[in-house]
């Protein structure tokens, strides 16, 4: 079983940035491919970043530039590094592990967070 827990979220002009944190508890967590999606109200949850074992990443369109996932296997812990804030990058945002793919589709991620509050202000 793998816990996950977000922080780092808050608010932000636009233009601005934001480092978002997701500490793991489990001792195979490098194994995982980690991943960031994002849920505006009245939305579906949508995918944002992956990063696999060998640090290996993937965004989606609307972040790709701007947005840098990365990881600390000694700290169990992955960052979502957001710069050039936009409001439409409002959003609860999620971590989640995937213990056996490279996807980014959600319903193959194992385990979730609760979620973060990011809301760029215009």
């Amino acid at each position: 079983q793998v816990q996950l827990v977000e922080s780092g979220g808050g608010l932000v002009q636009a233009g601005g940035s934001l480092r978002l944190s997701c500490a793991a508890s489990g001792r195979t967590f490098s194994k995982y491919t980690m991943g960031w999606f994002r849920q505006a109200p009245g939305k579906e949850r949508e995918f944002v970043a992956r990063i696999n074992w060998s640090d290996s990443t993937y965004y989606a369109d609307s972040v790709r530039g701007r947005f840098t996932i990365s990881r600390d296997n000694a700290k169990n812990t992955v960052y979502l590094q957001m710069n050039s804030l936009k409001p439409e990058d409002t959003a609860v945002y999620y971590c989640a592990a995937d213990r056996e793919g490279w996807s980014s589709l959600r319903y193959q991620y194992d385990y979730w967070g609760q979620g973060t509050q990011v809301t760029v202000s215009s």
